[in-house]
């Protein structure tokens, strides 16, 4: 399990969005403030949702095509979150009284999404190479 790639960005994207949200702030408010994501209901109910996604991709790793499909449905519910983010802080641009300064936090999804990418593609790799094994029996 372990000594697979895909395991490893499955790992990443785990922290990506289960531990790091918790340190990062998502966006500064005009007071000075930080917005972590625990402040709005939708981002909680949404990043625990990839992050429960991811875990049970991890575990999965015997059955190669159900952990594909839930690392594509863990794409789009990080392509949900990230619309989110850019409707977000395309509503409040600039100097606004709700958020003084955009964080590194919006960011999260893509880092998520492009590593579960990479795990959906190793995790191709190996249905193939296992399919092209099976012809030569």
């Amino acid at each position: 399990m372990i000594q697979r790639i895909q395991t490893i960005y499955l790992f990443l994207a785990f922290v990506v969005t289960g531990i790091l949200p918790f340190f990062i702030p998502l966006w500064t408010m005009n007071n000075g403030s930080d917005f972590l994501f625990m402040q709005d209901q939708v981002y909680v109910i949404l990043f625990g949702l990839s992050t429960t996604l991811t875990l049970l991709s991890i575990v999965s790793y015997k059955k190669r095509q159900n952990q594909f499909v839930i690392g594509r449905l863990n794409i789009i519910l990080n392509l949900i979150l990230l619309g989110l983010f850019v409707y977000h802080s395309l509503n409040l641009s600039g100097e606004t009284l709700a958020v003084s300064e955009k964080g590194i936090g919006m960011f999260l999804p893509v880092v998520a999404i492009v590593l579960l990418v990479l795990a959906n593609k190793a995790i191709k790799k190996d249905e193939d190479l296992v399919k092209s094994v099976d012809r030569l029996r």
